[in-house]
């Protein structure tokens, strides 16, 4: 009896130690599940980081010269060109689209209004923009819009911005003071005020609302879309900062050159207001930075038209497929010319 009852208690603490065993192997498993969704949630998160890091590609080197590669776009009339930079010494390179009419005998004598379109990203280059002139010369043979030239322009290491104390990152200088005049002795442009519009997007939209603004002289016609108008305004509450590494000259920005360029019309009683038009896609990270700034323009007396497309994010690409012809349009309406 007394050994079947030691049996008994035998199996019965086996059956306990299993129980507790077990419980505590539940318990851990818990706790280790509970930590894995943690650690599931951060490697997540990492694993989110690794695959935006692979999205992102890391910007390659920047070069003044990218020719147009042979596997790349082909639009009719566009081509890669060089000129010799005076102030560095080296050549930089641009694209050019010339309108049909340009090479044909009935336009071998005309001048043509030509349109510099400066590109998004940072670094960019020359060939960053040149998918829409596809777009560009499809309105153009349609006659839809008036021939025009086009110049994609290269912005340089900080695009459309010069760098204080640094000769090869004088990206705007370059723009103004080098590559205009070469584009006007080169080809046959309507080579003044007139007949010459600045545009961009993104990068390039804040590049053409700063140098619509320090140059109304040189430009009749600007389009500045899609720029980071909020990181503007913080350069110009922070002394020329955009961030720790990043300084500007104190009011290179698109907020105090506004007023820049009203003390211009003022002292200048021959220089005509410019036309400009604001393009932004509803859609985009950057629309209610361009709505603050068009209010603030708006405050200043600057009088600006604006093309909001509907469902369009930060692409310039985008809106030139849905309101490109207006954009156009636009300029061909400041240059006076008319369609064929």
């Amino acid at each position: 009896m007394f050994g079947c009852n030691l049996q008994k208690c035998r199996l019965i603490l086996l059956i306990l130690l299993v129980g507790l065993l077990f419980a505590f192997w539940c318990a851990e498993g818990v706790i280790a599940q509970g930590g894995g969704k943690a650690g599931e949630s951060q490697n997540s998160q990492s694993s989110k980081k690794q695959k935006d890091g692979r999205a992102k590609k890391k910007p390659a080197p920047f070069r003044w010269v990218n020719p147009l590669q042979p596997s790349g776009v082909k639009t009719p009339g566009l081509r890669h060109a060089t000129f010799k930079s005076p102030s560095m010494n080296t050549k930089v390179g641009y694209c050019i689209y010339l309108p049909a009419e340009y090479g044909k005998p009935a336009g071998s004598k005309k001048r043509y209004p030509v349109v510099y379109y400066l590109h998004g990203g940072r670094p960019g280059n020359e060939l960053k923009s040149i998918k829409l002139a596809a777009e560009i010369d499809r309105a153009i043979t349609a006659q839809k819009v008036a021939p025009m030239i086009y110049v994609f322009v290269n912005g340089g290491p900080v695009s459309h911005y010069n760098m204080p104390d640094d000769r090869g990152a004088q990206g705007a200088d370059v723009f103004i003071n080098e590559l205009i005049p070469h584009v006007d002795s080169t080809y046959r442009t309507i080579a003044d005020r007139a007949g010459r519009g600045i545009e961009g997007f993104s990068q390039g939209g804040r590049g053409t609302a700063r140098l619509m603004f320090r140059h109304p002289d040189l430009f009749c016609s600007a389009s500045p879309g899609g720029g980071g108008h909020a990181t503007e305004k913080k350069i110009s509450e922070s002394a020329g900062q955009e961030s720790a590494n990043l300084t500007f000259a104190k009011g290179d920005n698109t907020w105090d050159l506004a007023a820049v360029y009203l003390d211009q019309l003022k002292s200048d009683a021959s220089l005509s207001p410019l036309s400009i038009l604001v393009h932004v896609g509803d859609k985009g990270f950057n629309y209610e930075n361009n709505l603050a700034w068009m209010a603030y323009l708006k405050s200043l007396g600057i009088k600006h038209q604006k093309i909001i497309v509907p469902d369009v994010g930060h692409s310039a690409m985008e809106i030139y497929k849905n309101r490109g012809l207006e954009i156009m349009r636009f300029h061909e309406k400041n240059f006076g010319v008319r369609r064929p």
